[in-house]
């Protein structure tokens, strides 16, 4: 066989990015590849990564996993959205949805319409003409077409009295990291993968290439591979450690460098939206799932400490009982400069780390997993094919950081931090996002850019930017014309909400977790 032939597979570590890649492999390579994954029970995962974007429900189709299969093996909960508590100013909140908002044209978005009804007088959100935002706000949720006996737990009777002309909800979900680790693992172990137990101890590399030959285990054992996938977490093990790759560092943009993590029982419904609830050194979380809250103050070091960190969190949960102590998660934003670097690939938090806002943590790791079965070097490793997937990677990384840094940048708070991140010097694509919409309340999105352009203009104008201008088309409508765009959308969507059940009793009838599910969890700790 030629030597250059990529037949052996070793993952490096566990927890999602992990069992993720290894799920993804077995299940489009299962015949083809002999994949092995090492991980230590004694070495824990961060677990904190609870809160997912849309993109995941596409990943999963394209496993065959089971929606209902895994949102009981998960306790998850739905998410239709994100509220954005406080980052304007205090006091204030508004919602980054999943859905579109009210309708385009090709010539003008809806928003440009929208902003117009303002300039005649005529007052609404932004929001009510969104679906997924509209059931938010009231703890609401369904979905259309539900492959489910029990129809009134579906949509599918609403369309005709609404006549939406959707599909389906745009959703994600919230769940327990480590039931997610462990649901894909049994996933992919009856396809023949390999788990081995163990740390590592050596890395072996050939003298010349520098290549990595094998892992070698404390207790002797030898894996030998081809390609390796490095998911060790923050250590980069083979990525840095090994490859010397280099880290690049965002803390410039993103003042953010630790999150106290906590996780308690609450008799609170669980909302179908996460919370992200700005405070004076940073932010914190509140994911509900079936049957606890996550929840993390994530703040800046150099304004505040681990200790009064810990304390406020606990202090927003007074009455429920802790599910796991508080643990210090502390994190450097940015990215390695090469995320495939000879043979070793590195994925998860071996390959970059975007602080948790916008949930994109889980969504990187199947983005590169996908990329990396799409381009995988069966026989043999291209260079031009490595320098596309960093290209792809890092694109991707920038686009997401962007994004990020729009919220901290656009607010009205008075504290240090907050004014340091008003006046910091931004990336110039995003500079330019923010001064085109300032001026005429054009937004775009990329061909391959995750946020879409309803992301960019809620999130624009619910962190106070108000544009100078609009499109002069939107003045061509009579007021009446304007009337009945505006109530064409509006109307169907309350009625839709109206029809949905609350989150927490669809949950009940859809995918109830046994108790069982959590009671039996292995309680990780942080590595």
């Amino acid at each position: 066989m030629d030597n250059n032939r990529i037949r052996k597979v070793v993952i490096a570590g566990g927890g999602t990015a992990g069992w993720v890649a290894a799920c993804a492999l077995t299940h489009q390579f299962r015949d083809l590849l002999e994949i092995t994954l090492v991980e230590s029970e004694e070495i824990g995962t961060v677990g904190v990564g609870e809160s997912t974007i849309p993109t995941i429900r596409t990943f999963h189709r394209l496993l065959q996993i089971d929606e209902r299969e895994f949102m009981k093996a998960v306790a998850g909960s739905f998410k239709l959205a994100i509220s954005f508590e406080n980052w304007k100013r205090p006091g204030e909140r508004y919602f980054h949805p999943f859905g579109t908002t009210g309708v385009n044209t090709w010539s003008c978005d809806f928003h440009q319409f929208w902003l117009e009804s303002r300039r005649r007088g005529i007052h609404s959100d932004l929001g009510d003409y969104c679906l997924e935002t509209a059931a938010a706000r009231l703890d609401r949720f369904a979905l259309f077409d539900a492959n489910d006996s029990a129809q009134q737990w579906s949509m599918r009777w609403t369309k005709a009295a609404t006549r939406l002309e959707r599909s389906d909800v745009s959703y994600a979900y919230h769940f327990d990291a480590a039931l997610y680790a462990a649901f894909m693992r049994a996933k992919c172990e009856g396809r023949g993968l390999k788990r081995v137990e163990g740390k590592i101890a050596q890395v072996r590399q050939d003298p010349g290439s520098g290549y990595v030959q094998a892992l070698v285990l404390e207790d002797g054992q030898v894996l030998e591979g081809d390609l390796f996938i490095d998911c060790t977490g923050f250590r980069g093990l083979l990525i840095e450690q090994t490859l010397r790759t280099g880290y690049e560092d965002w803390n410039n943009w993103l003042p953010c460098n630790r999150a106290v993590a906590m996780q308690v029982e609450s008799d609170v419904p669980p909302v179908p939206y996460t919370r992200a609830i700005a405070h004076e050194a940073g932010w914190r979380w509140h994911i509900a799932l079936q049957h606890r809250v996550g929840c993390g103050w994530v703040f800046s070091s150099e304004h505040m400490s681990d200790d009064e960190a810990a304390a406020r969190l606990r202090a927003a949960y007074p009455d429920d009982r802790l599910v796991r102590e508080p643990w210090v998660v502390p994190f450097r934003t940015g990215r390695r400069r090469q995320a495939w670097n000879k043979n070793v690939v590195s994925l998860g938090l071996a390959s970059s780390f975007i602080e948790p806002l916008e949930s994109t943590s889980i969504h990187l790791t199947l983005s590169a997993v996908t990329r990396l079965v799409q381009l995988f070097p069966f026989e043999g490793i291209s260079q031009a094919v490595v320098d596309r997937y960093n290209k792809v990677s890092r694109d991707e990384l920038e686009h997401i950081r962007n994004f990020i840094i729009l919220h901290y940048h656009l607010n009205q708070r008075d504290e240090p931090m907050w004014k340091q991140c008003r006046e910091m010097q931004l990336p110039p694509e995003l500079a330019e996002r923010i001064q085109v919409f300032r001026d005429t309340a054009y937004a775009w999105q990329g061909e391959d850019e995750l946020f879409r352009l309803d992301s960019w203009t809620h999130c624009m104008l619910g962190q106070g930017v108000v544009p100078k201008d609009h499109h002069p088309l939107t003045r061509g409508l009579s007021d009446a014309d304007m009337q009945t765009l505006l109530q064409g959308v509006r109307r169907p969507i309350e009625r839709a909400v109206q029809a949905m059940p609350q989150h927490h009793e669809f949950l009940k009838r859809y995918c109830p977790a046994d108790p069982s599910v959590w009671h039996n969890r292995r309680r990780s700790t942080v590595g």
